[in-house]
């Protein structure tokens, strides 16, 4: 059985919850995270170390807050108000998780569906959402990793040209992958909007409804947008329930071609910061 499950943002008990509620056998199960692993709740450590442990059986996407750990980590970026990453950093075994989680993927397809942490834009189909991500995995995988992270953060460029190069495209790729939210027609990133979809800035979309996107037909699963919450259509899935938030940690079980939607409620809301 396979199964995609929302962020766990380091919400180690509900995920274990979950793990339980579903059954979940590693000799016979596999799951994805879709993203943003670690962050806000309260063990961060845990929860790589629960995913790591899981092996060939479990996989987990890259989203903001894992790319901000491994920021952190390599001192580019300072920690902020709400972190809650200092026991993974401070662990005996931290390079190994950081080690790991490099070697983690920005998109994939599981089961039919197009997996990323956050969205896609109007312009790029499956096919070129995979290949892109892929630039971005070589590029976290190599000995430039410091300084592909000191040039990551920045809201330029904020629409896709297929001429892009160096750490413009990259950071595009990245900014879309884990950021996106709204959008216009043409692809521009909208970068202050958090709220649901009724607050979308004039011309603007949530990324999913842009008419004639290249993905329309797709399957896409994705998390981030935890104000816009579990949302099912046909061919979309968002699995942001808000764990982090005192919300819900959402599974769905996509083999087969089935649904099969499983919550388990999070104790425990993260401090805002």
């Amino acid at each position: 059985m396979h199964y995609l499950i929302g962020d766990l943002q380091g919400c180690c008990d509900a995920f274990e919850r979950l793990l339980d509620e579903i059954a979940f056998s590693p000799s016979r199960d596999h799951l994805t995270v879709l993203g943003d692993i670690v962050n806000r709740g309260p063990r961060s450590l845990d929860t790589v170390r629960q995913l790591h442990a899981l092996g060939s059986s479990a996989e987990a996407l890259l989203g903001n807050h894992d790319l901000h750990l491994l920021a952190v980590a390599h001192g580019i970026r300072p920690q902020h108000r709400g972190d809650t990453l200092a026991d993974l950093l401070a662990d005996p075994r931290r390079e190994e998780w950081l080690a790991w989680l490099r070697q983690r993927p920005l998109a994939l397809m599981d089961s039919g569906w197009l997996c990323v942490h956050a969205g896609v834009v109007p312009q790029w189909d499956a096919a070129t959402t995979l290949a892109l991500a892929g630039e971005v995995e070589a590029m976290l995988r190599s000995a430039d990793l410091p300084a592909f992270l000191a040039a990551m953060y920045g809201n330029q460029p904020d629409r896709w040209h297929d001429d892009l190069q160096g750490h413009d495209r990259l950071r595009l790729v990245v900014n879309v992958l884990t950021r996106i939210r709204f959008c216009t027609a043409d692809g521009t990133l909208d970068f202050k909007t958090k709220d649901g979809t009724g607050a979308a800035p004039e011309g603007h979309h949530p990324w999913f409804d842009v008419p004639s996107r290249a993905t329309a037909g797709v399957p896409i699963a994705f998390g981030h947008w935890s104000t816009l919450g579990y949302t099912q259509r046909q061919d979309l899935l968002c699995l942001d329930s808000g764990c982090v938030w005192g919300g819900q940690l959402t599974a769905m079980r996509v083999d087969g071609g089935r649904r099969e939607v499983h919550q388990i409620q999070c104790d425990q809301a993260a401090v805002p910061g």
